[in-house]
């Protein structure tokens, strides 16, 4: 658990800038995520004299309706309401639960409260969220998340809005105790004759026309693992075979932020981060447990960032601030057991890498006999990618320092080269990860530029070129994928652009207020 001093600096938030990732490839036609073995459940059923503490109106079944057979096909079909304004929708999940404490699988049940635990969570969560002016919060009715949120909400003068369509995944009849052996088919799972995860979906795409439609700017959103999963998935156009991809630990925070097009339509959309958590990604629950992931590392800022000259140089070394960024990463990773780490040429890169070995090779000792574990480094000419940046038409200056949805100004002809290298690196990751599959901790590293990294992550859930631009990433910063069932199963993302661990030193805070705040479409 990090620090009172330090939890004050773990959500630098960013100003967008223009996004349009022309999302016109979906990943339902390409590629469903395989069944692998069968899904295991031990079922409890509920007395029908048990009450719940809040009103449910009837559910409603898939069968027969559209959801029932949906295909998401981009995140324009969705039909988002278009924004006059420029809006950042920062989403919270509760704190630790007294079921989350017993592994037990809560769904839309009232039953459980907030653990001390949680409530400790929770204010860290406050702490961290203080100085953020959100207009207003919208809220789950169950338990644990209202009182998460009256933690996070504080002395504020707003009343809290609660929202029977922020609840958790609905399991009616049943509670369920799920061991999960592997994969599993997430649109087609039934229970009752309903179609949960379906019908997760749908409900997710009501909450965000509330959510768009109201006049607030800055929203807060707390909920659940589920339900946030959902809200982040349909915001970006992901279907429902994406559930239990995009990671929520508890109080782990999603940043989003929706800006208006001047044609009007649904607002262009970037991911500022993805489950930013109280503790560190390393050691954060949440998810299935596995010790076999990919690090992705943003080089440390180098001396051009500061400077206003071309940020896109393989030759420059890092500034001070790069450095101790550099340093701060390293440290985060220290109990990671890195197995490989593969950096590009640049300069920055291989400097960010050679921080991270160091301290990873003399992470053990501890007397003065000891013997320094071997880490194997590497560079890598598929990750560098400045080259192909460098083909572009555009004053590069003007790319300093790289905001939000940057990649969006390049011609498409450098954006396909782009993707199709980071293709190629993110398959070598692939490859590293198997040679080391026989090892209980298997964790590869990979230091580069984030324009690279945010390709790769696409590459991760097979979406297409289109998308580049769709999340944002800060140096210094890591993304995590974690891959529960080894390297052939599929990557689950468990954070991206986390930066808790470069406390004072990470990018300063910034609100969504500035270039787009007087756009009207």
């Amino acid at each position: 658990m990090f620090s009172t001093a330090l939890t004050l600096h773990l959500f630098p938030l960013h100003r967008t800038t223009e996004f349009s990732p022309h999302h016109h490839h979906h990943r339902s036609s390409r590629y469903r995520r395989p069944h692998g073995k069968p899904l295991r459940i031990n079922v409890a059923k509920l007395s029908s004299s048990v009450k719940e503490e809040i009103e449910k109106p009837p559910p409603v079944s898939s069968e027969g309706s559209d959801e029932g057979n949906e295909v998401l096909t981009s995140w324009e079909s969705i039909g988002l309401p278009p924004v006059t304004a420029a809006k950042r929708v920062v989403l919270v999940r509760h704190g630790q639960s007294t079921w989350n404490a017993e592994g037990r699988i809560q769904g839309s049940s009232n039953f459980s409260v907030l653990t001390q635990k949680g409530e400790s969570q929770a204010e860290i969560s406050r702490q961290m969220l203080l100085e953020d002016s959100f207009d207003i919060c919208f809220s789950s009715p169950l338990n644990r998340s209202k009182r998460t949120a009256e933690v996070i909400w504080g002395s504020r003068a707003e009343e809290i809005v609660t929202d029977y369509n922020l609840r958790e995944i609905d399991l009616y009849s049943f509670q369920v105790s799920i061991e999960f052996n592997g994969k599993w088919d997430a649109p087609n799972f039934n229970i009752d004759g309903h179609y949960p995860v379906r019908e997760l979906w749908s409900r997710a795409r009501s909450c965000w026309k509330k959510i768009l439609t109201h006049e607030s700017r800055s929203i807060l959103v707390v909920a659940h693992n589920a339900v946030n999963q959902a809200l982040i998935a349909t915001a970006i156009g992901l279907g429902t075979e994406y559930f239990r991809v995009l990671l929520q630990s508890n109080c782990g925070v999603s940043v989003l932020d929706f800006i208006p097009k001047s044609e009007g339509g649904s607002p262009e959309i970037c991911v500022n981060r993805l489950n930013q958590t109280p503790s560190s990604p390393i050691s954060a629950g949440g998810g299935r447990k596995t010790s076999t992931r990919i690090i992705l590392v943003c080089h440390g800022f180098p001396q051009n960032n500061l400077e206003g000259s071309n940020p896109f140089s393989v030759d420059i070394p890092m500034n001070m601030l790069g450095t101790i960024q550099a340093q701060k990463i390293a440290e985060l990773l220290l109990d990671a057991k890195v197995s490989i780490v593969v950096s590009s040429s640049a300069v920055a890169s291989v400097e960010t890498a050679n921080a991270i070995s160091r301290v990873q090779e003399a992470a053990d000792c501890l007397g003065a006999d000891c013997v320094p574990r071997y880490v194997d480094a590497k560079q890598v000419a598929d990750f560098d990618v400045e080259n192909i940046l460098h083909k572009t038409k555009k004053d590069l200056t003007s790319f300093q320092p790289l905001q939000s949805s940057w990649l969006k100004g390049f011609e498409e002809e450098v954006k396909k080269e782009l993707w199709q290298k980071s293709g190629v690196a993110w398959q070598l990751l692939l490859e590293e990860l198997s040679k080391g599959s026989s090892n209980p901790e298997n964790v590869v590293v990979a230091v580069g530029h984030p324009a690279l990294h945010i390709a790769m992550m696409g590459h991760c859930l097979n979406l297409s070129d289109e998308w580049l631009g769709l999340f944002h990433l800060d140096a210094g910063s890591i993304s995590v994928v974690d891959f529960p069932d080894g390297p052939t199963g599929g990557g689950v993302i468990q954070c991206i652009n986390y930066t808790a661990h470069l406390g004072r030193w990470s990018v300063p805070i910034t609100k969504i207020k500035g270039k787009y705040e007087n756009i009207v479409t």
